[in-house]
């Protein structure tokens, strides 16, 4: 998950294709992945929770069929509003590598910005106007 969200935040088109699950990926096409990734500037991520396929003792029959997932909360710019997006992101297993099979949105809402002097939401610590209000 992370490999990804930093694929999105550098732009990298061939590498998010490439990460797709094969079932997933002829859904995708890396020009609109690209145009996409260029008009969003990515600002923070935060894992919330994780499950792989062999840690599914104690789970009930539906949760063990399911697939190994990442639940996610990342915050991001686009078209000069800034977003937030949590989501469980499914994966399978090909070819000895995790691929995104496809993923529950949560909640994907606007934040207002913060003011000026406030501290800016990316969690840097620094003021709004000192960190990503020049990104808005």
């Amino acid at each position: 998950m992370r490999s990804r969200y930093s694929a999105y935040a550098t732009k990298n088109a061939n590498y998010i294709y490439k990460t797709y699950a094969d079932s997933s990926r002829k859904k995708q096409s890396i020009e609109e992945i690209k145009d996409w990734a260029e008009q969003t500037n990515w600002i923070k991520l935060n894992i919330i929770s994780s499950i792989e396929s062999n840690e599914n003792e104690g789970l009930s029959l539906h949760e063990q069929n399911s697939h190994p997932f990442v639940e996610f909360c990342a915050r991001y710019i686009h078209n000069k509003r800034i977003c937030q997006l949590k989501e469980k992101s499914h994966f399978v297993l090909e070819d000895g590598k995790w691929r995104y099979l496809d993923g529950d949105i949560i909640e994907h809402i606007e934040l207002s910005p913060p003011k000026r002097n406030e501290l800016c939401f990316c969690q840097s610590n620094k003021k709004f106007k000192n960190c990503c209000a020049n990104k808005l």
